[in-house]
């Protein structure tokens, strides 16, 4: 083989070396970048740090402002309290309160401002907990709701009421699901 056939052929294996390499680069590359910016997702992902203390404030917060709405009969702080979604969800007392969606709850609270008044509640046995990443929260407490309805003194003791509240994106904590319910007699 002359001289000049073998550096043409040394040549070509050098090139198509090259192209081989360039092409490994290319995936090497790619897939560092890939792993970094992996990593960085993560490390951001990890940086979120949720201050429970305060959230925890914030839910208790809210349920305060709930009793307050309905001591004063303020349709305006009931409808900050809740969620105006579709999907929210309040059971009340009895079988036919299954009110689903922000429209039925809040015609649900006029109507029961329109016949009741002096409202009076107390709470106790207040169990909040905050899931880990602290946008959701459940509860239940006992209320004791005392009120005037046709010029008579009623009372509803050991009420019970669970629910569950989400961070909403403006920074507020809002009900999304709520459930009220009597102890059976004897209780």
């Amino acid at each position: 083989m002359s001289t000049k056939k073998l550096y043409l052929e040394l040549e070509k294996i050098i090139n198509q070396y090259l192209t081989a390499m360039k092409k490994s680069t290319f995936f090497i590359t790619l897939g560092l970048l890939f792993m970094l910016v992996s990593c960085s997702t993560t490390q951001q992902t990890e940086k979120v740090v949720v201050n429970r203390s305060e959230q925890l404030k914030a839910i208790e917060n809210v349920l305060e402002q709930y009793i307050v709405a309905n001591e004063n009969k303020d349709l305006s702080l009931v409808e900050q309290i809740w969620a105006p979604d579709g999907d929210i969800i309040l059971y009340g007392t009895t079988s036919k309160d299954r009110l689903m969606g922000w429209n039925n709850i809040l015609n649900a609270f006029k109507s029961q401002f329109n016949t009741i008044d002096n409202i009076f509640i107390t709470t106790s046995e207040q169990y909040i907990k905050l899931n880990e990443t602290g946008n959701a929260a459940w509860f239940a407490e006992i209320l004791k709701y005392n009120y005037m309805k046709d010029g008579k003194a009623k009372s509803l003791k050991g009420l019970r009421f669970t629910g569950v509240l989400k961070h909403c994106q403006d920074g507020k904590w809002r009900i999304v699901q709520a459930h009220l319910s009597v102890p059976a007699e004897g209780d």
